[in-house]
């Protein structure tokens, strides 16, 4: 069998779902509205645990889906997005738009029955990540700063559905995770520089794998390690971080620096992959460490 014929088969109905609507993106949104959720909650209401779940998946999967479309003419153009199911010719743009508008209506639905705010902001998410960050990412660098504003909500989504209010609390929630963008969307921006080229994505803040791209990783990557350690101190209403977990976060992010350094030191795409890979287990972790030091405090 022929390496064409092989990868063809590879391709269902299921994985072209799937990747439609970026399903492993869309649970790893869904993790950090749970670990919100849990850190807000003073009893947990597993129905709207699980409304959250299903809401903060469907409005992810509407966002990518949308994007896709969006992109497909560009999409055709970079080896990394080449395969997906509209350039490829597997889905039609009408299928994967029905696609999209179900899970919008879904997505609202389920997070408005939840409450008010909650679909406010989760529509909010998706107007900003179709209508403003897809278009400016072939047009300006601070395309990053607009995406981080979608892709910061859903960690202080799940505090908002659990009270129904937007304070302080939520408000470093969001700031931790908008920060943290910063540092994981360049590295990933820098080790696919050349293929994003080809598409016409600015997405380095420079415009180039150069000291002044590693320099803002740096940075942000301690602002991110500042903004994490801030319920430490007890200024943030009910989000509190004990003095141990505060540690812990400290450290993981710590890691996550010497990974934005090594960057600096050596700029090159696997210094910048390892990078992108440090940020991902950095956030996993500090959202478990909040979760934890929460119920057992």
């Amino acid at each position: 069998m022929s390496r064409t014929s092989a990868r063809t088969v590879k391709h269902t109905w299921i994985s072209d779902f799937k990747e439609i609507t970026k399903m492993r993106l869309a649970l790893s949104v869904v993790f950090s509205s749970v670990a919100g959720y849990l850190l807000g909650v003073e009893t947990v209401d597993y129905t709207t645990l699980l409304l959250l779940a299903l809401g903060g998946y469907f409005m992810v999967g509407a966002s990518n889906a949308y994007n896709q479309i969006i992109e497909k003419d560009l999409d055709v153009l970079m080896d990394r997005t080449k395969n997906r199911p509209i350039p490829a010719g597997r889905m039609t743009v009408q299928t994967a738009f029905i696609i999209a508008t179900l899970f919008t209506i879904l997505g609202i639905a389920i997070l408005y029955s939840i409450n008010e705010q909650t679909a406010m902001f989760g529509a909010i998410s998706i107007f900003l990540y179709t209508c403003v960050y897809t278009p400016l990412k072939t047009r300006t660098p601070l395309a990053v700063f607009v995406g981080a504003i979608p892709g910061a909500i859903p960690f202080m989504l799940g505090w908002v559905a659990a009270t129904d209010d937007f304070g302080i609390e939520p408000g470093v929630l969001f700031a931790l995770q908008f920060f943290w963008q910063f540092p994981h969307f360049w590295a990933i921006g820098w080790f696919l520089y050349h293929d994003y080229k080809k598409g016409g994505f600015f997405m380095l803040p420079t415009g180039k794998q150069d000291k002044g791209t590693a320099v803002q990783t740096i940075m942000y990557t301690i602002w991110t390690i500042l903004v994490s350690i801030v319920p430490v101190f007890g200024i943030t209403g009910q989000l509190k971080l004990s003095i141990v977990a505060g540690s812990i976060v400290f450290s993981l992010g710590l890691f996550m620096l010497y990974y934005a350094i090594q960057l600096f030191n050596k700029m090159t795409e696997k210094a910048a992959k390892q990078l992108m890979l440090a940020s991902v287990s950095y956030i996993t972790l500090i959202q478990i460490v909040y979760v934890v030091d929460k119920f057992i405090r």
